[in-house]
């Protein structure tokens, strides 16, 4: 398990991201990724760096603010043990995202990280699935 990411906050981050980054569109999100240069001077290359976006489109602030936080849960629950590290990612939300369940906006980044191409598999991956014995 890696450190817990650490926040993008400034419009050049996101703007870096956006442009040199790929990205993957899905019903309740859109993750955008992007590599760390090798060379910028970074504490630490593995690190994640995250942020979050929801434009006007989704809804007014409470809404938004909504959608931020539920996109923040999912990112807490897949980011730190499954994303690719030296990588910033940007999620933006979308208009489903305030009102898809939180499953689904689970599911929707672990498949968004899968189509990038960055998702790193955890140890628990790997041990099998508990069955019910008849």
């Amino acid at each position: 398990m890696s450190e817990a990411p650490q926040r993008l906050k400034r419009r050049h981050d996101f703007l870096r991201v956006t442009r040199g980054g790929t990205k993957c569109a899905m019903p309740g999100l859109v993750l955008q990724a992007y590599s760390h240069e090798p060379l910028e001077q970074r504490e630490k290359m593995d690190n994640i760096r995250i942020g979050f976006t929801v434009s006007r489109k989704v809804g007014n602030s409470v809404i938004r603010n909504r959608a931020r936080r539920r996109l923040r849960a999912a990112a807490n629950v897949v980011i730190k043990d499954h994303a690719a590290e030296g990588h910033d990612y940007v999620i933006i939300g979308r208009a489903a995202t305030p009102e898809r369940k939180f499953e689904a906006l689970v599911g929707d980044l672990q498949e968004a990280l899968r189509k990038l191409g960055k998702w790193r598999k955890n140890d628990d991956d790997d041990m099998p699935a508990h069955r019910e014995h008849n």
